[in-house]
């Protein structure tokens, strides 16, 4: 083999193998970003936790935690004075096996989160129903905390809701619960919701869908966490 024949095969094997380099590292740090991607979502994945359901003489009651965090780009809002809007939902279901189970309950409450530049304070209202505007908050329980994190207790725990009379629910029949929470994205100014749609930084949900167990009721919860006035 001539010196020109072998030199043109170890260059063009070095091309080869910069090439490989080259789509290898870009391989590699593909995979990489997609990892952290989906860590960084599975850190803000949110989830509901110690879900009950009550049957007393007066009610059907729910309580419920909601495990999240924050997302930075809410955090900032807040920290803006833009306020949030939490929706909390529960549906149960009749169960039938002859035709779609129809809904016997339908209850929900709307919780607002804002932050008070001036006070450096955080209030939280909580109203019955869905609410189109900060208008159908006027008859509605509120509460202020001295911080981010006891605001967001407040928030993220359900705490004895009536979402039914004892009549509603016949307990010789079995039925469903459909219970989710989510951020209300509608409620946000006009701004914020251009090109919000599809952003995950802006997710905030979490849903159960379950056969419904009533439990016994027990005690009622003490007044500073009890939600008494608000259905």
């Amino acid at each position: 083999m001539s010196t020109t024949v072998f030199i043109s095969h170890f260059l063009k094997n070095a091309a080869i193998s910069s090439v490989a380099s080259r789509v290898a590292r870009f391989l590699l740090g593909f995979c990489l970003c997609t990892l952290l991607a989906h860590g960084q979502s599975a850190a803000l994945a949110s989830e509901i936790t110690e879900l009950r359901v009550e049957r007393a003489d007066d009610g059907i009651y729910l309580s419920a935690g909601v495990r999240f965090e924050l997302p930075p780009v809410v955090e900032d809002a807040l920290l803006k004075g833009i306020p949030m809007f939490f929706v909390v939902e529960a549906d149960i279901y009749r169960e039938r096996w002859y035709w779609t189970d129809p809904r016997v309950v339908s209850a929900a409450r709307t919780l607002r989160l804002a932050y008070q530049p001036l006070t450096r304070r955080w209030r939280v209202n909580i109203a019955s129903g869905l609410i189109s505007s900060s208008a159908g908050l006027r008859a509605t329980l509120n509460q202020n905390y001295d911080t981010m994190a006891e605001a967001l207790s407040a928030i993220q725990r359900v705490a004895r809701w009536k979402i039914a009379e004892t009549s509603e629910v016949d307990p010789e029949v079995t039925h469903k619960l459909d219970f989710s929470f989510r951020l209300d994205l509608s409620q946000l100014p006009r701004p914020f919701q251009i090109g919000m749609a599809g952003q995950r930084e802006w997710t905030i949900y979490a849903q159960v869908k379950e056969q419904l167990k009533l439990e016994p009721a027990t005690s009622p919860m003490p007044p500073a966490a009890s939600t008494e006035g608000v259905k």
